[in-house]
């Protein structure tokens, strides 16, 4: 059985994303492990948004092979909760799998379970993460991370891309991209991809050229110079820049390198393909101006950055 901790105040996405993977995956794979939501306090447990959802106490956790601890602003008062960890310890101590989404990571470093381990939580809880676990190899910008058999995701959604990893090594890739398109998933996230967008970075990426960077994001094989983006536009070259420069904080040729890093990276982490074949068709033309690029973006090659995500 799969147990999803909760506590009062928990993020609901935390719990319900993660369960909705694992229902899906039995009905796909019958002998799939099912999954109940248990707490220390059985019965009704209200979320940080009002909604509550029903949980088993903690003799459920018996039978549990797997453990999801969510996160939530209820989780200062979770980690503080003696039951709580103490389960979190006997259930590691008899090698179940435990895994947290977001800011869930902190009830398993206050139980001892990250020390010495690399882990990651939700970007915007890096520094007080850092300075009350300090023995914690925290790395604040992956979607999920796995040290042996402990798991540790982002923030919120992440927790749907951590069960779906969960899933891929307990039934297989097949499954888990099932699963996914059930969801109705643009793509399955790996491991090792960025947090953070490109898009979501530049100012006022809704703005007046949000279209066309959506546009671009889809397009980034083409040659897109200065005078293409313009005529899309419908704005003279030279205007073009200048009120792209002024509105999004870039110039057009650094967003669209940062565009072709993002998608490139993500081919590269969570895809078999070649990279000469990413660099084809994320219009770096060739893998030598793409690991130049990744170079000066990551510190890394491209090899390196597969290898490091296929790790994780």
């Amino acid at each position: 059985m799969i147990g999803i901790l909760i506590f009062p105040d928990f993020q609901l996405l935390d719990a319900t994303g993660p369960a909705s993977v694992f229902e899906i995956a039995q009905r796909l794979v019958p002998t799939a492990a099912t999954s109940r939501m248990i707490a220390v306090e059985p019965g009704a447990v209200r979320s940080s948004s009002g909604v509550e959802v029903l949980a088993a106490g903690l003799r459920s956790a018996e039978a549990v092979t797997t453990l999801v601890v969510a996160g939530g602003l209820g989780v200062d008062q979770a980690t503080g909760c003696r039951t709580t960890l103490a389960l979190v310890r006997d259930l590691a101590r008899r090698g179940v799998r435990i895994a947290s989404v977001c800011s869930g990571a902190y009830v398993l470093a206050a139980a001892g379970l990250l020390n010495g381990r690399k882990a990651t939580t939700h970007w915007c809880r890096t520094q007080d993460f850092v300075a009350r676990y300090p023995e914690v190899r925290l790395d604040p910008d992956r979607i999920f991370l796995r040290d042996g058999n402990i798991w540790t995701s982002a923030g919120i959604t992440a927790g749907i891309d951590l069960a779906l990893a969960l899933m891929a090594e307990d039934h297989g890739d097949a499954v888990a991209k099932d699963i996914a398109r059930q969801l109705v998933l643009y793509h399955r996230r790996g491991g090792g991809q960025s947090q953070f967008s490109s898009l979501l970075e530049l100012k006022a990426p809704d703005g007046r050229f949000g279209p066309l960077l959506s546009w671009v994001r889809e397009n980034l094989d083409k040659p897109l110079t200065v005078e293409s983006l313009a005529e899309r536009a419908g704005l003279s070259p030279r205007h073009f820049a200048r009120s792209f420069t002024a509105e999004t904080g870039s110039t057009p040729s650094k967003a669209i390198e940062r565009l072709r890093l993002e998608v490139a990276r993500e081919r590269v982490q969570s895809s078999g393909e070649s990279i000469e074949r990413v660099a084809e068709t994320t219009g770096f033309g060739d893998a030598e101006r793409m690991r130049r690029a990744f170079l000066r973006a990551f510190g890394h090659p491209p090899q390196s950055v597969r290898r490091t995500a296929r790790l994780s």
